[in-house]
């Protein structure tokens, strides 16, 4: 025999408006931290790069540019996304957290460009605001990805 399933038999729970408020709070606050250890990198990778970044990849669109910060956007979401995973429950903590690891993270990558620039024959700051496509864009961008992994992995 089946029993007919009545709506009265659906357990429906309670709600918690004060759980999504504190889960939309938090995510918008993780958001931000994100958003501030992204624009670091960029900040970083300008610095470490002949000219205008903003400009190169905006303006100009340079092809070696784009895909420096590219890679580079991907890295630290990588690092980001891992560094809010290991972070604490705690939300206060959690964001402290995420934003040093991810500022870390800003560092190491930044220190893997200077190892490449010191390593690689020629130097890619000479062709980062080349109009050209150069091949050595991508090997710098796969350095990048691979540390930027590796940094992720490291956080958990």
């Amino acid at each position: 025999m089946t029993r007919e399933m009545n709506l009265a038999d659906v357990a429906f729970g309670t709600v918690d408006a004060s759980v999504i408020l504190h889960s939309v709070i938090s995510t918008v606050l993780y958001f931000v931290v994100g958003i501030v250890v992204l624009l670091a990198g960029f900040l970083m990778v300008d610095v470490l790069t002949p000219g205008k970044l903003r400009r190169h990849v905006f303006f100009e669109r340079r092809p070696n540019a784009v895909v420096i910060t590219s890679a580079m956007d991907v890295s630290l979401a990588l690092i980001i996304i891992a560094a809010i995973r290991a972070s604490s429950d705690q939300l206060a903590q959690g964001l402290l957290d995420t934003l040093v690891y991810g500022l870390v993270g800003v560092v190491l990558q930044g220190i893997a460009l200077a190892i490449l620039e010191a390593a690689v024959p020629g130097r890619f700051r000479g062709f980062i605001n080349a109009e050209e496509f150069h091949p050595a864009s991508i090997a710098a961008a796969v350095v990048l990805l691979a540390v930027g992994g590796i940094n992720a992995v490291a956080l958990t």
